[in-house]
C-alpha cells in the first residue's frame, strides 16, 4: 500500500478523533450494551441492537483511522524548501483571470479536504494544475463548464 500524504494538522486531527473514540465513545457503547443486556431477551431488545450497531461503526472507524495513520506520510510544509513553488500543504492565493475573483486554498490530503474550509485535495483538478508552479504563473483548469485560467498571486507555507 502506498503512503498517503497528510499535513501535520490533518494527522493531529485524526489522532484526536482516535483518542476520543477509544477513551470516550468505546466505553460509553460498552456501558450501553451491558445495560441493554440487563433488560433481558436480546432478540427483541432494540437498545441492545442499536448499541451493537454503534459499536460496529466505532470499531470500524477506529480501524480506519489506525490504518490511515500507519500508512501516512506526514508532511510539515513549514520545514520544506519549496523554492517558491506550489507543493503539498502550501496555501495558494489564485485569481480567476476572467472574473478577477480571488480565492485562497490550502492543498491537503484527500481525508483532510473540505471546500467550506478552503482546503482542497491534492487530487483535485485545481491542485493538480497548481503543483510545481510559482507566483505569477497562469494555470488552466479543466472544469465541467470549460477551461478556467487562474493566476497564482501568492504562495504561503504555513
Amino acid at each position: 500500500m502506498s503512503k498517503v500524504p497528510l499535513t501535520v494538522a490533518g494527522a493531529n486531527k485524526l489522532r484526536e478523533e482516535l483518542e476520543e473514540l477509544k477513551t470516550v465513545v468505546r466505553p460509553r457503547i460498552i456501558n450501553a450494551i451491558s445495560e441493554a443486556r440487563a433488560h433481558g431477551d436480546l432478540k427483541e431488545n432494540a437498545e441492545y441492537h442499536a448499541a451493537r450497531e454503534q459499536q460496529s461503526f466505532a470499531e470500524g472507524r477506529i480501524a480506519e483511522i489506525e490504518g490511515k495513520l500507519s500508512n501516512a506520510q506526514i508532511i510539515d510544509v513549514t520545514k520544506l524548501d519549496a523554492n517558491g513553488k506550489v507543493v503539498f500543504g502550501a496555501t495558494v492565493e489564485i485569481e480567476d483571470i476572467a472574473s478577477e475573483k480571488r480565492v485562497t486554498y490550502q492543498i491537503v490530503g484527500e481525508d483532510e479536504a473540505n471546500i467550506k474550509e478552503l482546503r482542497i485535495s491534492i487530487g483535485s483538478p485545481i491542485a493538480r494544475a497548481l503543483i510545481g508552479k510559482e507566483v505569477e504563473d497562469v494555470v488552466t483548469v479543466k472544469a465541467p463548464a470549460g477551461n478556467v485560467e487562474y493566476e497564482i498571486i501568492a504562495i504561503q507555507y504555513i
